[in-house]
């Protein structure tokens, strides 16, 4: 079967992670890039190990190399540093600024046709960076928050309300930080309005928990920050 090709950039958490979630998916064919080639070619490995036992039949490779990466269909940009504990998103500004032009270089070079998918924080200046050093078109260069944010809105109000989250239908727009916006007035469960369920108080912590959401998981991790719920963005 002839598949489309992604190239995720970083073998860590969120990239090992949503390689694995497109596998079982056989959305494509996957390769996994990281400066370090045996994490890559590692986790590439135990990912296809899993196949006979998750039944998928998409192939996945790992490699240091970005030759290997040419003619991708879709490149998702995670690599770079995580936050830790008193971190803010911005914190990580030049330390990952260099990782993504680096990153945008070789996706500018090998995969000039592809769509590019932003992840590494802080998301909204990487995505920025990723534009101008690629060159491609706004519409082939996004960052993944929007998605994100607006699952862990959802997620809090079905904690709070004990209401499956298939039936909420949560948006939250601006930049992926404490200054993001989430949309209580466009917000329902089951199509009715979430203040028939929230009292103003109750959603206004929701909205204080989801601007917050990324950090809390930091806390908690100590040595890392969030990677499964960005990974399935």
């Amino acid at each position: 079967m002839n598949r489309k090709k992604i190239t995720i950039v970083g073998a860590g958490n969120i990239g090992a992670t949503l390689a694995l979630l497109l596998a079982r998916r056989e959305t494509a064919d996957i390769t996994l890039v990281d400066i370090d080639e045996g994490i890559a070619k590692g986790k590439a490995l135990d990912i296809m190990e899993a196949s006979p036992i998750l039944g998928f039949n998409a192939h996945v490779t790992g490699t240091a190399d970005y030759a290997d990466t040419a003619n991708s269909d879709v490149v998702v940009i995670t690599a770079g540093f995580p936050r830790k504990p008193g971190m803010s998103r911005d914190d990580l500004l030049f330390k990952n600024y260099e990782v993504v032009k680096s990153v945008s270089e070789q996706v500018r070079k090998y995969s000039p046709e592809a769509f590019v998918i932003v992840v590494t924080n802080p998301l909204d200046a990487m995505t920025y960076t990723a534009l101008k050093v690629t060159g491609f078109p706004k519409e082939r260069v996004i960052g993944m928050a929007g998605v994100l944010d607006s699952a862990r809105f959802a997620y809090f109000i079905s904690e709070k309300t004990g209401i499956s989250v298939e039936n909420i239908k949560a948006f939250v727009i601006g930049g992926h930080g404490d200054d993001m916006v989430p949309l209580t007035k466009y917000t329902t469960i089951s199509g009715m309005p979430v203040t028939n369920f929230l009292s103003e108080e109750e959603l206004e912590e929701i909205v204080e928990r989801t601007r917050f959401g990324g950090g809390e998981i930091v806390k908690l991790l100590k040595t890392g920050s969030a990677f499964y719920a960005p990974a399935a963005s």
